[in-house]
């Protein structure tokens, strides 16, 4: 029952935000915004007292897969929330929302996960930096995605359609960068974090995951740097956004779907 009251709750924010944007030119005021804004934020509390029941266990904190997943969508619908609350960027809100319902939907899904109990506040620290990494890159991946569709819809000069809702593509170009911009910062301390804190990678299977993930700070880092250096944009900034996550994607789900779901193991 919780999770469909946060999907009807993520749901209407959305419809009302798309309502706002949907065949209009100028920006709404902030008081036209607030009914949406209501829903999404009954959504995202409900949210996370769903997290908080599922992960929070007497032998200490549960990561399941669905679970992360669920965090990542949870941290995409407050995106979204903040989003709303700039006038230019609403549509963008109306479509972070629905992700952020997907996640609440796979809260507590499956039955492996890795508790935390004993875990020293290093590696706390350090899978909380992660979790928000991923959170904002998620992000960027979704906006790249976006702005595919609408560079899309100009170049065959096809109707817009519901991406009407969303902002300019250089709005969009400009919070995808400060986007990734701040998911490589954190993805950066993850990755050295683990690579000091975590003991005996090779025997909690840790390897392929940061390997991909070195590989995909390098990706990242190589994107940043064409665009201050060349002014990537467009399409070479969404293919080299999207591989960098991808194999973000692959190092740190395929490896928890395959030891916890094919193989029953965790890691550790």
């Amino acid at each position: 029952m919780l999770r469909i009251s946060i999907l009807i709750c993520y749901l209407v924010a959305a419809w009302l935000l798309a309502a706002l944007r949907y065949g209009r030119e100028e920006p709404s005021e902030f008081r036209q915004a607030v009914p949406a804004l209501a829903f999404g934020s009954l959504g995202l509390v409900l949210h996370g007292v769903l997290l908080s029941e599922l992960i929070r266990t007497d032998a200490g904190p549960e990561l399941s897969i669905a679970n992360v997943f669920s965090l990542v969508g949870f941290g995409l619908a407050l995106g979204g929330i903040v989003a709303a609350t700039r006038p230019r960027l609403r549509g963008l809100g109306a479509v972070m929302l629905p992700v952020g319902a997907i996640g609440a939907l796979a809260s507590g899904v499956g039955e492996f996960a890795r508790s935390l109990d004993g875990l020293g506040w290093e590696m706390k620290a350090h899978i909380a930096i992660s979790v928000v990494a991923y959170t904002l890159l998620s992000f960027g991946a979704l906006i790249s995605l976006l702005i595919y569709a609408q560079d899309r819809a100009l170049r065959h000069r096809s109707p817009a359609g519901w991406l009407s809702v969303l902002p300019p593509l250089v709005t969009m170009e400009q919070v995808l960068f400060t986007t990734i911009h701040a998911g490589v910062i954190l993805l950066t301390l993850s990755v050295f974090s683990g690579l000091i804190f975590v003991e005996n990678v090779f025997a909690q299977h840790l390897v392929h995951k940061t390997v991909l993930s070195i590989i995909a700070l390098v990706v990242f880092g190589i994107l940043l740097l064409g665009r201050w250096r060349f002014g990537w944009r467009g399409r070479k900034a969404i293919h080299w956004t999207l591989v960098g996550y991808g194999l973000l994607v692959l190092g740190y789900f395929g490896s928890r779907l395959v030891l916890e779901v094919l193989l029953q193991r965790q890691w550790g």
